[in-house]
């Protein structure tokens, strides 16, 4: 007679197997498509991430600069026809937000006169993740015992990254930079 032995951890390698065969989607029914995110990109004019300002290119991105700097953004790089700047928040205990904004200035116009700039705005947000820390103890007789220890390690976590919408964000950036712009422009 032949008698088989299975290994202890037998049954549960085959709960596991039926009950991931149970999770297996039926052949009878479709998988949804999902829509890749490029496919939204309506790339309309009405949603604009521009404007044109009665200034040449310095003077456009010197109003961008002030107008980033008077909110309390920090400028992180502010060369000819580009200002990069960026602030940090904490709406909530375990949560930070870093917004950055990227304004590029181009000429326009006869002469290049006037300048369009081009404004776009991340939001990036943090979560603290919390891990504790173990060590292992090795005792020859017995083998590798972890324990673990009362302290922890808190880092901040991005969970999500994402380009703000056009909208009034930046409709009072952009008015707040025509301001800036026209009382620049008085000063000369």
């Amino acid at each position: 007679m032949l008698t088989l032995t299975l290994p202890p951890r037998w049954p549960l390698v085959m709960l596991t197997a039926a009950l991931l065969g149970g999770c297996a989607l039926p052949q009878s029914s479709p998988t949804p498509r999902k829509t890749s995110v490029y496919q939204n990109e309506r790339f309309n004019s009405d949603e604009t991430f521009s404007r044109l300002f009665d200034g040449s290119v310095d003077e456009t991105c010197e109003a961008a600069r002030r107008a980033l700097l008077s909110q309390g953004y920090v400028i992180n790089s502010a060369k000819s026809g580009l200002v990069n700047g960026s602030k940090r928040f904490q709406p909530d205990g375990e949560v930070h937000v870093e917004i950055s904004f990227n304004v590029v200035c181009v000429p326009d116009g006869k002469n290049a006169q006037i300048a369009t700039a081009y404004v776009s705005a991340q939001q990036d947000r943090y979560a603290i993740k919390k891990s504790s820390n173990a060590t292992s103890i090795g005792v020859s007789a017995i083998g590798s015992i972890s324990v673990p220890l009362s302290s922890s390690q808190d880092s901040m976590v991005k969970v999500a990254s994402e380009t703000i919408p056009a909208g009034e964000f930046y409709d009072r950036y952009f008015a707040l930079m025509q301001k800036l712009l026209r009382e620049q422009l008085v000063e000369q």
